[in-house]
């Protein structure tokens, strides 16, 4: 499989290649097509893994590839929707090791997830924009699941 770019600078999945077209795959609707060799272009460099990611909510991408766990996802979650909380509450409430906060915290901020914040006059975290769409657009595509399921029953 190979990325590939046609003339307008969509990236699509190479599936195909017959002598005049190619099966291309567009990873944002997964929608398959032929298109003319000619107006298709190799990407060098982008991993067609990479590419399949990119059918995934750009916030969401970040929020899953920085979370270790499932302890790790709570915690980014728990700011969202109660943030910003002090380090000492976060300990305290959620019976996690110091070290272990200070580890999940450093990847969320790296990630651009979480940002040093004052709760209530104590160093702390809070959840950033990007943390909280990421959340919302998980919850969004959850509930959805939860109601289409419920209705096959």
């Amino acid at each position: 499989m190979q990325t590939v770019r046609d003339d307008d600078g969509s990236h699509y999945l190479l599936l195909k290649r017959s002598s005049d077209a190619s099966l291309v795959r567009d990873p944002q609707s997964g929608r398959t097509q032929y298109l003319e060799n000619s107006r298709l272009t190799p990407v060098e460099g982008d991993s067609p893994l990479v590419t399949a990611a990119t059918a995934v909510d750009p916030a969401v991408r970040r929020l899953l590839t920085a979370t270790a766990d499932e302890r790790a996802l709570g915690l980014i979650i728990e700011l969202v929707d109660r943030g910003p909380l002090s380090v000492v509450e976060l300990l305290e409430s959620y019976g996690v090791c110091e070290s272990d906060l200070h580890g999940m915290a450093g990847e969320f901020r790296a990630a651009g997830l979480l940002a040093e914040a004052d709760a209530t006059g104590r160093r702390g975290y809070k959840a950033t924009p990007l943390a909280t769409q990421a959340v919302e657009q998980l919850r969004t595509t959850t509930e959805t699941g939860k109601r289409t399921n419920e209705n096959d029953n």
